[in-house]
């Protein structure tokens, strides 16, 4: 697969936020507050729902897959963070919608033996950047994976963000603290 750098104008915002763990509660406390977190609710906060993303289902290029949603709390930060990892390195993802392209800070890039397949210079939240462009061969999050995803490497960025060149392959929808990502009809 040929990969063209020069077309990338990536515009992405570099974030800091915490990694979440795989099973995520959600409970409605005596004064209706919704509260997400990572242990059971309490007898004073009424379970209303909870999730995992441990479920293993297999998406092609294409993004077929099972029907079952991956669906991901937001933090206390305000982001969607969700377990992956590429070419079986373990990370954690933040979706970000306004990252054009799947972005690895350098360090995973390093680890999870991506090639430097071009080098360029991108248009960042925080200004310009010297970049590389590379194709993982094996990019899971939560229950999917792909083969073959075009990425791009900041040395400067602290971590992952899952882009649009993947989330665009499925149905993604965001309301009241949850985000929904499914195969696309």
């Amino acid at each position: 697969m040929q990969f063209a750098l020069n077309a990338l104008l990536v515009i992405f915002t570099l974030h800091g936020a915490a990694a979440s763990a795989g099973t995520i509660y959600k409970c409605k406390n005596a004064q209706g507050t919704l509260l997400y977190q990572e242990k059971p609710c309490t007898e004073e906060a009424k379970a209303v729902t909870s999730w995992s993303s441990s479920a293993e289902a297999v998406v092609d290029a294409d993004g077929n897959s099972s029907k079952t949603p991956l669906v991901i709390g937001q933090g206390n930060n305000g982001h969607y963070m969700v377990k992956g990892s590429v070419n079986d390195q373990d990370l954690i993802f933040m979706v970000d919608t306004g990252a054009s392209y799947v972005t690895l800070p350098q360090w995973i890039g390093n680890s999870a033996g991506t090639q430097c397949l071009g080098t360029g210079t991108m248009n960042t939240g925080n200004g310009s950047t010297k970049v590389c462009g590379t194709i993982i061969k094996k990019l899971k999050f939560g229950n999917y994976t792909l083969s073959n995803v075009e990425a791009v490497i900041a040395p400067n960025l602290k971590e992952p963000l899952l882009g649009m060149n993947v989330l665009k392959r499925f149905r993604v929808e965001q309301d009241s603290g949850e985000m929904r990502i499914s195969k696309k009809n």
